[in-house]
């Protein structure tokens, strides 16, 4: 059983696929080819905005927007504390100061009040200008965008919505991507819209930024990319990386987000009552990175990924640390006693074996392997 099966997409548009890469092999346009722009139009009418930007992966997504936006040191970033070192890695980069905040305990996304909290706090210290809000579409799940951004209209703050996990996911019809004042994902093949490398895009309706971005992400380019106007760096996608990338986009839109939804389902109807399963609030509909339960302590859920591992079930913990307790972020001080929730869902999580192609029978294996363990193992 794969944890997220990219061998069984392959072989289902394996001709199709070896037919784009191929035609990019014969004419040899590896870089910028057409089927860049052509999926940049693609992913912006999809997503439902004016502009799609691609470049080489999501971190540099963020930090394209972030440099654009002119953030830097003496800013403060507002991220949440429970989600990919990325997003907290990119406000450092910048030489701005990251924020933690707590998580909601229900959707694992970013807590309003919370966030409200840690912005009064740095605006009374004086010792840093809130700048930036990144929520995050954890585990494919929007973040809460109504009450985002009445906050950071009344402390007028940009929002850039960092949807790496969440292609596809929508609120009440409105995709992700479209969110906040620009929004970035990521094409990692495990990502819901991956590629087979690194990729990643910015999405936004500022005519101005998409610009300026397009610039930044080759060198800084004016009129060609000899004509060099600002500082930039090199982060584009590359030609295979896009021809593949419609291809799996079809597929998508085809079968792929209902398939992941209806796994969803059968997974709920055989764990409810038996382990906290994922919360899916009234009008969103997640993309599903990740099937995340939770257990009742570290012991259990460590106990049950080893029990799981013997029947070769695939599981992964995200996150086994917040981001307040990484190594790199020590220097800030943050205190345990500001992230409760954090810290309880890095004991607790457990991701399990979902994509589009994963079997009934398996999800049957899964639940069944999961309810002998608690069965048999009282915590």
């Amino acid at each position: 059983m794969e944890f997220r099966d990219l061998k069984s997409q392959y072989q289902k548009y394996k001709n199709e696929i070896d037919e784009v890469v191929n035609e990019v092999l014969i004419d040899s346009n590896f870089i910028s080819g057409h089927q860049v722009e052509s999926l940049e139009m693609r992913l912006a009418e999809y997503v439902g905005v004016k502009h799609c930007i691609t470049c080489a992966n999501g971190t540099d997504a963020l930090s394209l927007v972030l440099k654009a936006w002119n953030v830097g040191k003496g800013d403060a970033v507002f991220v949440p504390n429970f989600t990919f070192f990325a997003t907290a890695e990119v406000v450092s980069y910048t030489g701005a100061t990251p924020i933690f905040v707590d998580v909601n305990a229900d959707t694992f996304n970013i807590e309003s009040e919370k966030l409200v909290d840690k912005i009064e706090e740095v605006i009374l210290k004086k010792q840093l200008i809130p700048k930036v809000i990144i929520p995050v579409d954890l585990f494919g799940l929007l973040a809460d965008y109504d009450q985002i951004s009445i906050i950071a209209k009344k402390y007028n703050l940009l929002v850039l919505e960092d949807a790496a996990q969440g292609f596809g996911a929508s609120y009440r019809n409105k995709r992700a991507g479209s969110f906040g004042d620009a929004a970035t994902t990521s094409f990692f093949p495990a990502k819901p819209l991956g590629c087979y490398g690194d990729g990643g895009a910015i999405f936004t309706n500022d005519d101005s930024l998409a610009n300026l971005i397009k610039s930044l992400r080759v060198h800084g380019k004016g009129l060609d990319k000899y004509d060099n106007v600002r500082i930039g760096v090199n982060s584009r996608l590359d030609t295979i990386q896009a021809a593949i990338l419609e291809v799996k986009l079809d597929a998508f839109i085809n079968h792929e987000l209902e398939d992941v939804n209806r796994n969803y389902k059968r997974y709920n109807s055989l764990l409810m009552g038996i382990v906290d399963i994922p919360y899916i609030p009234d009008d969103y509909l997640s993309s599903f990175a990740q099937y995340t339960i939770k257990l009742k302590s570290k012991k259990q859920r460590d106990d049950l990924k080893q029990y799981l591992s013997t029947k070769d079930i695939p599981s992964m913990i995200y996150y086994s640390k917040t981001m307040h307790n990484q190594t790199a972020f020590k220097n800030l001080n943050n205190l345990d006693d500001d992230y409760p929730v954090s810290i309880d869902l890095c004991n607790k999580v457990l991701s399990l074996p979902m994509h589009p192609y994963l079997k009934e029978l398996d999800i049957e294996l899964v639940a069944k392997s999961i309810i002998e363990f608690l069965n048999n193992h009282s915590d």
